[in-house]
């Protein structure tokens, strides 16, 4: 029966426990890794050779493209180069200039323009003004200064100038003085239509540049180009919007480096040079079309390695599933784990509560234990100027009988410091004995050191010990709590004591200075400390059973921590040990800025 039911438990239980070895696991993530990487490497490897590869046909078709454009530009050139020639020797042109009649010349000149396919002709007469043109409103117009009309004059050849257009862009003439029988009549000035050329470049995604021999360029399809040289050109970018920006830095990054930008695409440049004064053209051709053929590929590429990753990843998703169902059941575990943790966190907390309040209860008893100790002394210390007070009364009554009253306030005078010195005593004792607070004050260290002493005066007179004091001249200023800090340095001071107690000749050295932070050095030249690590642990003690608890230096340390310092120790190399207290110095308008700000 036992076995029935035990078999019916293992066939419905619908997660059994599988544990799957480390070292499976570990294979599987490297399986995993090297794939990826195996990824990364073929797909940068093929951007890279197929980027590099369509970059060398796009860039020879660049060039092709380049050869075509300056040739279609010379024909051009050259076309419009003989028409001077021919106008200069027109029998009608050279008549109308003779005999100063003009009224059919604009007419001819207009049909020869139809014919020949010039941008514009115009005739100069000798004193530069417009006799004749294709647009007749130049008529009367006078270019007696333009260089087209002076470097013609000048020579009796054809010349060729380049000048700035009114309408923006340039005017590109070709001009010949009209000669008839050794004597200048005129000049004739034929346009040549290079802004034809420009606008048909400017059908193409490819941006075009020529540059005369000074390097300006004279013909762009970027009309902003115009005037400029090919790097101010160039340098002309209009700001990109944040999506622009992320375009732009996503093809960088998948493209060569970039010749430069245009329009805030990256492109690449190609130089081709024009054999007429020194002319070149400059073709900047666009990514678009090189990364749209590779990322054709490497479409098809990561496809390939999607297909292994998926399939990877549901083999590996078996095994999550069953590990899955395991976690679940652990997860449980976890929540009563993390129950209990929380109520131990509160039980501790509530410890280290009442650990605070006894802390404080010890300090106020090892204080009371200290004024026990003092009670001898203390006591010595009243019956002197008591038995004192008594001595001057009986002399004053006497003095007073005989009517020597001015003596007699000597007397008096000596009763009341015996009054001050029992009072200082016993506001000493009540201060030492009122349990310290959180109430802190700007308190000199040296005053404190001095209230510490004369509230250990009583031990220091039965003990055969010599005390050094090395003190600044200005005071050491500490923020505080007076009366638990004499407490530290009685406690500290006491341990001294002790610690020579065996010693032949006992010497206490207290040493005060300033420097970033405000420090307390109390040394002696006892036997030292044997265990510093432990030194500051509560109830550890070098002293016998029933001399010591072991609380003094815990507590001391901690005072010191609450008010920002820190107290350490250490053994001397001649002999005995140190023991270090260093605070924090006391800056009234730091801290008063803290108030303020708080508020």
């Amino acid at each position: 029966m036992a076995d029935a039911r035990a078999s019916e438990d293992s066939q419905t239980d619908p997660a059994p426990r599988v544990r799957v070895p480390g070292r499976v696991r570990l294979v599987n993530r490297l399986g995993i890794l090297v794939l990826l990487v195996a990824a990364v490497g073929a797909i940068w490897w093929t951007n890279q050779w197929l980027t590099d590869r369509f970059s060398e046909n796009t860039r020879v078709r660049s060039e092709l493209r380049a050869a075509l454009y300056t040739g279609n530009l010379l024909s051009e050139l050259q076309r419009t180069a003989v028409v001077p020639l021919l106008l200069a020797r027109d029998p009608a042109l050279i008549g109308s200039l003779s005999s100063k009649e003009y009224s059919t010349v604009s007419a001819r000149l207009i049909a020869a323009q139809k014919e020949i396919g010039a941008a514009s002709i115009r005739l100069l007469d000798n004193s530069g003004r417009t006799v004749g043109a294709t647009d007749r409103k130049l008529l009367g117009t006078n270019y007696v200064l333009q260089p087209f009309y002076v470097e013609a004059l000048r020579t009796n050849d054809t010349v060729f100038t380049v000048a700035e257009a009114e309408t923006g862009g340039y005017d590109f003439a070709y001009s010949r003085a009209v000669i008839h029988e050794g004597r200048t009549l005129g000049v004739i000035v034929v346009g040549a239509d290079l802004n034809r050329l420009e606008r048909s470049w400017s059908g193409i995604l490819d941006a075009v540049a020529v540059t005369d021999s000074e390097g300006r360029i004279i013909l762009s399809t970027e009309p902003r180009w115009r005037g400029l040289t090919l790097d101010d050109a160039l340098a002309v970018r209009s700001a990109p919007s944040a999506i622009e920006r992320a375009f732009q830095v996503t093809a960088d990054w998948s493209t060569r480096p970039a010749d430069a930008y245009v329009r805030g695409k990256a492109v690449m440049q190609s130089e081709a040079r024009i054999p007429f004064r020194g002319w070149r053209m400059t073709l900047f051709t666009t990514f678009d079309s090189i990364r749209e053929r590779v990322n054709a590929f490497l479409a098809l590429e990561i496809m390939g390695f999607a297909i292994l990753l998926a399939a990877g990843f549901y083999l590996l998703s078996r095994r999550a599933r069953v590990q899955s169902a395991r976690y679940r059941r652990e997860s449980a575990d976890l929540r009563a784990l993390n129950a209990r943790l929380t109520r131990e966190i509160a039980e501790r907390e509530r410890v280290q509560r009442e650990l605070r309040v006894a802390e404080q209860t010890v300090q106020q008893a090892s204080k009371l234990a200290a004024l026990g100790e003092m009670s001898a002394g203390v006591s010595h210390e009243l019956n002197q100027p008591l038995a004192a007070m008594k001595t001057y009364l009986a002399g004053a009554r006497l003095l007073l009988e005989r009517d020597r009253g001015d003596e007699a306030l000597t007397s008096f005078q000596r009763i009341d410091d015996l009054l001050e010195r029992m009072g200082t005593i016993t506001r000493q004792l009540k201060s030492y004995a009122r349990k310290g607070g959180e109430s802190f004050e700007a308190v000199d260290l040296r005053v404190a050191l001095s209230g510490a002493l004369t509230m250990m005066e009583p031990q220091l007179r039965h003990r055969r010990v010599r005390l050094q004091r090395s003190l600044p001249r200005e005071p050491v200023m500490v923020h505080c709590d007076r009366i638990r800090l004499e407490q530290v340095i009685i406690n500290l001071i006491r341990n001294a004591l002790d610690a020579t107690r065996t010693v032949r000749d006992p010497s206490i050295e207290l040493v005060v200075d300033k420097l970033s932070h405000a420090h307390l050095s109390v040394r002696d030249n006892g036997p030292g400390v044997p265990d510093l690590e432990k030194l500051f642990e509560p109830f550890w003690t070098t002293k016998g059973p029933g001399e010591g608890t072991g609380l003094g230096l815990a507590i001391s340390s901690g005072i010191v921590a609450d008010f920002g310092g820190r107290l350490t120790a250490h053994n001397r190399d001649s002999g005995g040990a140190v023991f270090d207290v260093e605070l924090p110095l006391y800056e009234p308008q730091a801290r008063g800025a803290r108030s303020l700000a708080a508020e």
